[in-house]
């Protein structure tokens, strides 16, 4: 008689990186969870994002390639672009000519932005009024604590940062919601998603009136003098300005075991770190050239000059082209691309146990089952997809399993559910062949989100292995 198992070896199923980690990786788990939590709260904006990334490389020994001439197997470089776009390389033994492997996530996460001129007074209140950037619940935003990072560039250039309601010490902005006494008529019989306008995510800002009762909207006047005594900026400066509303949340751990990580902006800077770590941890010089690039506006469509749909990426890797050896032929910048892999590092959907009704609990991502393989995105009939081949997916497993990466294959929800996209079809279309990488979050786009730190470690791991072997 045959010997009876739980489970033919021939089947797939998903591991728990818990229940198969030596006591030494789960002590490493929790180490660079620690080091992600404090990048997570130094990067409330992309701008913060380039500056934190650029400082973090500068000290691991690259240097601007604006200032090199010529690049040779294992120089490290990295090109700032617009203060919102950055990309680190380090260049590989093989010519660059024979492709590079490349790492793509985005910086920027939803959020609300001010308006042009956001200041306003009404029955005494000072508010600032926002437009939602990327894909958010709106009533998620109310009557949370927010702060306030960006820049404003007054009339001469001069630059002022603005980054005020994390520190202890600040104090913070809230978008008040209406009180259930007098809610009925007006949101009860509302959706939920209809629970307030995207007008009306104005954030109180101040109540003191201005001492000269000759101003109209004295409260308002009282906040212009705030700033023009505490920054140098007076109305006009608003309207050349990015300044972002952001939660005033402190990234922390979930749960009893300390199991996982709630924090802001996981989407995507969990991979736009991951990527950044597996570059940097690298011990040896790769057999081809390993790009990091780190994008913006993905929440948005990946529209404009720092967009990932833009000429961002193959500049930047004929710049590496030219410099080495000097000299530039289109049709070789073309070929090259052709050559390359790159993996689209994003988040996806890990299934919520609250909302299981909108997952496909057999094609869904659970957490602390470690790095998600998405052969494809989109949504409504894998609208926006680029849905990478069945070659790239089977290199990617092989990878994995190779160097002991904890992984899982998942779409992000049932088909006619909803859905979403990356970068990976932008990427496409450079010849590239691509595919999306990543691990879930729970609560996706929320202020504040969740991942594990299980996922978080054999993404690095994941991530770094595909810089080495593919």
């Amino acid at each position: 008689m045959s010997k009876s198992h739980n489970h033919s070896p021939h089947r797939y199923e998903k591991k728990n990186i818990w229940e198969v980690s030596k006591k030494e990786e789960i002590i490493n788990i929790f180490l660079e969870s620690d080091k992600y939590k404090i990048f997570l709260d130094a990067v409330r904006t992309e701008r913060e994002g380039v500056i934190w990334v650029q400082n973090h490389v500068e000290s691991k020994g690259f240097v601007n390639l604006e200032t090199v001439t010529s690049v040779k197997p294992g120089d490290k470089v990295y090109y700032q672009f617009e203060n919102k776009n950055i990309t680190l390389a380090i260049i590989g033994q093989d010519s660059i000519k024979n492709g590079v492997n490349i790492i793509g996530a985005h910086l920027d996460a939803p959020r609300l932005d001010l308006k042009v001129r956001p200041l306003i007074e009404e029955s005494g209140v000072a508010m600032l009024k926002t437009h939602y950037y990327g894909g958010i619940k709106k009533y998620q935003w109310l009557n949370i604590p927010l702060a306030i990072h960006g820049v404003v560039i007054k009339q001469d250039g001069t630059k002022v940062t603005i980054n005020i309601g994390d520190k202890e010490e600040d104090p913070v902005f809230v978008i008040s919601d209406l009180l259930p006494h007098l809610s009925r008529k007006i949101q009860g019989e509302k959706k939920l998603l209809d629970g307030i306008e995207g007008e009306n995510l104005n954030i109180f800002v101040g109540t003191i009136p201005i001492e000269n009762k000759d101003y109209k909207d004295r409260v308002k006047a009282f906040v212009l003098e705030y700033l023009f005594n505490t920054y140098g900026i007076i109305e006009e400066d608003f309207i050349s300005a990015e300044l972002e509303v952001v939660p005033a949340l402190k990234t922390k751990d979930v749960g009893f075991d300390r199991s996982m990580i709630g924090g802001y902006a996981h989407d995507d800077r969990v991979c736009s770190y991951s990527a950044l770590s597996a570059l940097t941890q690298m011990e040896s010089t790769p057999k081809k050239t390993a790009i990091v690039f780190l994008t913006d506006k993905e929440e948005i469509g990946s529209k404009g000059i720092t967009g990932s749909d833009s000429q961002a990426l193959p500049n930047i890797i004929a710049e590496l082209l030219y410099r080495e050896d000097n000299q530039y032929h289109d049709i070789e910048l073309r070929r090259l691309l052709n050559k390359s892999c790159c993996l689209s590092a994003d988040v996806g959907a890990a299934l919520n146990p609250l909302f299981p009704s909108v997952h496909d609990k057999h094609n869904a991502s659970f957490m602390g089952s470690g790095v998600i393989i998405k052969k494809y995105t989109g949504a409504g009939g894998k609208g926006g997809a680029s849905d990478a081949s069945a070659e790239l997916v089977a290199k990617i497993r092989r990878i994995f399993n190779e160097n002991d990466v904890v992984w899982q294959a998942s779409s992000m929800g049932k088909v006619d559910e909803g859905g979403g996209g990356t970068i990976a079809m932008f990427v496409a279309q450079y010849g590239i062949p691509v595919m999306d990488c990543g691990i879930g979050v729970v609560g996706m786009h929320a202020p504040y989100e969740i991942i594990s730190k299980a996922d978080l470690y054999h993404l690095i791991k994941g991530y770094k292995a595909f810089f080495i072997n593919a």
